[in-house]
């Protein structure tokens, strides 16, 4: 009896042995299948068109260079995704008070991108130069084209009198120059600064000077964001009606006096001091003096001004 059993564990031993040394040999002959890898998202090239132009200018893009800087601007503002949204929601706010000025002082529309550009669409862009506002004027150059410029009004941040002087300076470019992509250029750099290169490399095409990094890049920019807010959808931003900021309605008061004080004067109007200087950024104190009785327009809130309606 206990050969029996003693062969029988035996036996049984045997046969565990053999199992597990095909299960080694299995699992060493035939591996794992690897996990399937995580999701992963993957970034692509950005569209840049076959054609293009700038106020009615062709834009060179047969040119390998040219190509390449459109690009690097364009990959720039599609990825750069937060502010290129913003900037998609906040254009009919903005390009509807700048478009029929332009259009009414004969500068060709692609110009708003230029307040794009200089600006982020911020009223109150102040550069580490000094420049002010959304076409970034100078101190000098505000006075020189009828802007006022003083500790208590500015009107510098008065986006409808600023795009006037911005008109005003660009003709005289244009008269200079004769191109509006060398316009939008002298507006960066400033006409001497390009007037000098023009000499200096006796070229005068825009695409075919050597300029700074700021300057070769300015013009390119300003594409790019006229092609990103022009297609947005063909650059990866779905942004239906409803997601637009509001067009604000406002209505105007003429003002030949001084004003004590903004605060009384905005509870006067049935407002309060936050919405009339987010309306009349150009009033940098809380007071008026207007010693001279210069007759001012200001904004106020029309009625719902502040209130979505979906």
């Amino acid at each position: 009896m206990k050969r029996i059993v003693s062969q029988l564990l035996y036996s049984l031993i045997l046969v565990v042995v053999v199992l597990v040394a095909y299960q080694f040999l299995e699992s060493s002959t035939y591996p794992e299948e690897a996990a399937e890898p995580e999701a992963r998202h993957y970034y692509s090239a950005v569209q840049v068109p076959d054609s293009l132009t700038f106020c009615g200018e062709k834009v060179p893009l047969e040119l390998f260079d040219i190509y390449e800087s459109l690009d690097r601007e364009l990959l720039v503002n599609s990825y750069f995704h937060s502010q290129t949204l913003r900037f998609i929601k906040m254009a009919p706010r903005f390009f509807s008070i700048i478009e029929p000025i332009l259009e009414a002082d004969s500068i060709p529309e692609d110009f708003k991108y230029l307040a794009l550009a200089e600006s982020g669409f911020n009223p109150k862009a102040v550069s580490p130069a000094g420049a002010v506002g959304f076409w970034q004027f100078m101190k000098g150059t505000a006075r020189d084209y009828g802007l006022e410029v003083s500790g208590e009004v500015d009107e510098r941040y008065h986006i409808e009198k600023a795009t006037h002087a911005a008109c005003a300076y660009l003709h005289e470019s244009y008269a200079k120059y004769g191109s509006w992509t060398t316009v939008a250029a002298t507006y960066n750099a400033g006409r001497s600064f390009v007037g000098r290169q023009i000499e200096r490399q006796k070229e005068n095409n825009y695409y075919d000077l050597l300029l700074g990094e700021e300057t070769s890049r300015y013009v390119f920019r300003i594409l790019a964001l006229k092609l990103v807010m022009e297609n947005s959808l063909a650059y990866g931003f779905e942004v239906s009606e409803d997601d637009y900021y509001p067009v604000w309605n406002t209505k105007t008061i003429q003002v030949s006096g001084p004003v004590a004080n903004f605060a009384d004067f905005a509870r006067e109007h049935q407002t309060n001091y936050k919405i009339l200087k987010m309306l009349n950024p150009w009033l940098r104190e809380a007071y008026l003096t207007n010693t001279s009785g210069k007759t001012y327009e200001i904004k106020l809130p029309a009625e719902g001004f502040r209130t979505l309606t979906k």
